[in-house]
């Protein structure tokens, strides 16, 4: 019984630290150009892929806060995040006015059919990932205050790589 407790425990550990491929969901740029979150996250650097909505408070919050060392980062990490919204037909008009108020700096996807969002297993947003060489190498869901810090550490970890 305890080697099968151990074996379990190990296999945890292993799919804890394993990669993930990025699935080939279909998403939209903000002027409506279909295209592939692969293609769009195809870079050779570390790529932020950010899962948010116009009505979602907790992904405001972490948008913003990003926002404001956004900049850093890219100088440090050459880091780039796109933030894909979720949201639906009905609040998508919504997307184009909050990022212009927020200057924020990001590439902007819409997700409106939630193809995306359903082919990563979201239940909830905000669902920040790190993607590397088109694969997942870290997800979090949620957010608190000074979880950016967290991520940034994660994003210089995977830049060294």
């Amino acid at each position: 019984m305890r080697n099968i407790a151990l074996l379990f425990t190990l296999l945890l550990t292993f799919n804890a630290f394993a990669q993930e491929d990025l699935p080939n969901a279909r998403v939209q740029t903000i002027d409506g150009t279909d295209t592939s979150i692969e293609e769009a996250t195809d870079k050779d650097n570390v790529v932020i892929l950010s899962l948010w909505a116009t009505w979602c408070v907790p992904c405001i919050k972490e948008l913003d806060a990003i926002s404001e060392v956004y900049e850093d980062w890219q100088d440090e990490t050459n880091v780039e995040l796109i933030a894909v919204s979720v949201d639906d037909s009905r609040t998508v008009k919504r997307v184009k006015s909050l990022i212009n108020g927020k200057g924020w700096e990001y590439e902007i996807l819409l997700d409106t059919n939630n193809d995306l969002k359903r082919a990563l297993g979201a239940s909830t947003v905000p669902l920040t990932l790190l993607i590397k060489d088109n694969k997942i190498v870290y997800r979090h869901s949620g957010y608190s205050p000074g979880a950016e810090m967290e991520l940034y550490e994660k994003v210089k970890e995977y830049s060294a790589n």
